[in-house]
């Protein structure tokens, strides 16, 4: 399957924002294999929190709220959290520090087990995350969907942007992008051919321009309106 040429969209963007200086400006960084695999694996059972409870809320709130939930969650250490009874999750319910919604609590102790099984396996999370390529970034969305808690739609993919894997986002602007330029036919892509055809798609954009998933992700929104 051919794509279309990212040029086009480049320049639509770089016209929406003012020129390619703002444009690049907006830009975001993604961190190098070497800086995924220095980051401990509370800091990757945190962010996955953080992107949980962002979900479906006021992410302000959440912020606000962060050093709260670093001291109810024993600083999100997975061997720790993941040893609570479930007792201990009654006991959270009751701290209006934090947000008390009961399934997303219990998912940290969830994604606990799961940041320790990924670890034992690899050695430390951060290897797993650096190690799998941006080739497959799709693929890696599945694998957290299946293995972790309450990961699947968009918060796997927000937790890899915020924890610095580089990957792009199907928000609502990029998969308008991805529409009007015929690569998609719908704009809430689930199904996993759609998926593979973005990924193909972003993969041909990232040869032709040597961008990053992630700029590529932002150009693509930008050239939206």
């Amino acid at each position: 399957m051919s794509f279309p040429k990212f040029k086009t969209i480049h320049e639509r963007a770089a016209k929406n924002k003012g020129g390619k200086a703002a444009l690049a400006a907006l830009l975001p960084a993604a961190k190098s294999a070497s800086q995924l695999k220095r980051i401990g694996d509370d800091r990757y059972l945190a962010e996955m929190t953080k992107r949980i409870f962002c979900s479906g809320f006021v992410w302000k709130v959440i912020e606000n709220k962060w050093p709260n939930f670093e001291q109810a969650f024993a600083g999100f250490e997975p061997a720790i959290v993941a040893a609570w009874p479930d007792e201990h999750f009654d006991v959270l319910m009751k701290d209006a520090s934090i947000v008390r919604n009961y399934k997303k609590i219990v998912s940290v102790r969830e994604n606990a087990w799961f940041v320790l099984d990924v670890a034992k396996e690899h050695g430390s999370f951060g290897q797993f995350i650096a190690d799998w390529p941006a080739s497959d970034i799709t693929g890696l969305w599945a694998y957290l969907k299946k293995h972790g808690s309450r990961l699947g739609g968009n918060s796997g993919g927000y937790f890899l942007r915020f924890i610095g894997k580089d990957t792009f986002l199907l928000s609502q602007d990029v998969c308008a992008c991805l529409v009007n330029h015929g690569v998609i036919d719908r704009h809430n892509p689930t199904s996993k051919r759609d998926l593979q055809t973005i990924q193909d798609c972003f993969n041909a954009w990232h040869q032709e321009t040597g961008l990053s998933l992630a700029q590529l992700s932002r150009i693509a929104a930008c050239s939206v309106g």
